[in-house]
């Protein structure tokens, strides 16, 4: 058994509180889940795509917020849970490497199975067969009952956050994440207590990071797109413009799903509901909008637009691909022959910070890359509505959220080797620019 200072050296008490505390884990839980709802409700079939800006609109969303019989499906929530269970179970079952995270406090390293993408492939293999069998009718099923599914995966995520809560107290030698020890039962939940909650040998946070989230978004634009088939009788370039990026991009975090490991999200953050919420609701659901709105409107650009569109989206994606490709070469074996002529400084620590290449271009080149690649899916929407821009508007934020917590963080581990850095990597997005 492990003695009580032992456990608080193991798990220090939480001082630092983001969000401004349980307040604002309340208010970003209410707005996150606020968004999700009129989102769907002021873009739909039935009424178009228009920000909701007078009080009829408002009084619409209400009317359909609070109707909750109509979205709340047993059967969806049956269809979601055995979604949820089946690349649960894939996680077991199919081939793997296993490799090691990072040392954790205690020194010890979590072991990690490595199969999401071949998850990926039976399961996109079960959806060919799906169609041989039924044709369009269960995708279909699927975009039809969009709404139906994104209130059960908010459901599902939302049971999942109180059982790893409350989970998170079965001993005291639990590792808790440094940001989820405040003993405020709201903001613990919320920012999530425990940092690598397991059930066996599944890991939640893990699992849930890439796969029935990421997973779950190929799944909705590719039925959204057959949705705009048989209503329209074609697929317009404006989805492939929308779909295609996305898809590749979810394959891409499938093929270097052991990158993850190294995040923050992995590393450092507690497993809440911040978490369980943003990858299984708010990844798949809001993250396929300019592919829903696609499918009941479509629209067709120009070839110059389009041609535009598909040259902003390679060109973005290889910034971030490439970038993060080095960062993680060079943290895997600085001797690597295609890395060991970039240029670093050594921190009092023993960490290496690149000042060269991708990285001697800005701070968080990454982000950049990330961002236009988003930028570039909503223009595949048009200029119809503001609606389909959300996205990029939003994870402009959550990047710039991202990089605040980064500097932060690396300020207080790297001291005055972090001012010496910046001096030589002086942009913290774009060269000569920001």
């Amino acid at each position: 058994m492990v003695s009580q200072s032992s456990a608080q050296t193991l798990n220090p008490r939480t001082v630092h509180r983001e969000f401004f505390g349980a307040p604002g884990a309340l208010a970003v839980m209410t707005g996150t889940v606020s968004v999700v709802f009129v989102w769907y409700f002021s873009c739909n079939p039935q009424v178009g795509c228009r920000l909701p800006t007078t009080h009829e609109q408002w009084s619409h969303i209400l009317r359909g917020a609070f109707n909750y019989h109509d979205y709340l499906s047993p059967t969806a929530l049956a269809a979601y849970t055995m979604w949820w269970t089946w690349l649960a179970f894939l996680y077991f079952v199919l081939p793997a490497s296993v490799i090691q995270g990072v040392e954790l406090r205690d020194g010890s390293r979590l072991k990690y199975p490595i199969n999401g993408l071949s998850s990926f492939v039976v399961t996109l293999a079960v959806a060919l067969a799906a169609y041989t069998q039924w044709g369009t009718e269960p995708f279909v099923w699927i975009a039809d009952h969009y709404f139906h599914l994104a209130v059960s995966s908010l459901l599902f995520a939302t049971t999942q956050a109180l059982f790893v809560y409350t989970y998170s107290f079965r001993r005291s030698s639990v590792m808790l994440a440094l940001a989820g020890n405040s003993c405020n039962p709201i903001y613990d939940f919320f920012i999530g207590r425990e940092l690598n909650p397991r059930v066996g040998a599944l890991d939640l946070k893990f699992f849930c990071e890439l796969r029935p989230g990421i997973m779950g978004w190929v799944l909705l634009n590719t039925s959204f797109a057959i949705r705009q088939y048989t209503q329209f009788g074609s697929v317009s370039n404006s989805m492939w413009l929308a779909i295609v990026p996305q898809i590749a991009y979810c394959i891409d975090t499938l093929v270097f799903e052991r990158n993850v490991l190294t995040t923050m999200d992995i590393v450092t953050d507690g497993f809440g509901w911040m978490l369980s919420f943003g990858d299984l609701t708010w990844v798949p659901v809001m993250y396929s909008l300019q592919a829903r709105f696609l499918a009941f409107h479509p629209v067709h650009h120009s070839s110059p637009m389009a041609a535009f569109i598909a040259v902003l989206a390679v060109a973005s994606f290889l910034v971030f691909r490439l970038s993060n490709s080095e960062k993680n070469a060079f943290r895997t074996d600085p001797n690597d022959p295609a890395v060991r002529h970039l240029k670093y400084i050594t921190t009092e620590s023993g960490s290496k910070l690149l000042v060269s290449g991708w990285w001697g271009m800005a701070r968080h080149i990454n982000y950049t890359g990330d961002w236009f690649f988003g930028l570039a899916q909503c223009l595949a929407a048009g200029f119809e509505t503001p609606m389909t821009y959300f996205f990029a508007v939003y994870f402009l934020v959550l990047l710039l959220h991202r990089n605040y917590r980064d500097e932060c963080k690396c300020r207080d581990k790297y001291k005055k080797d972090w001012i010496r850095y910046c001096e030589q990597v002086p942009y913290l997005f774009i060269p000569y620019v920001i």
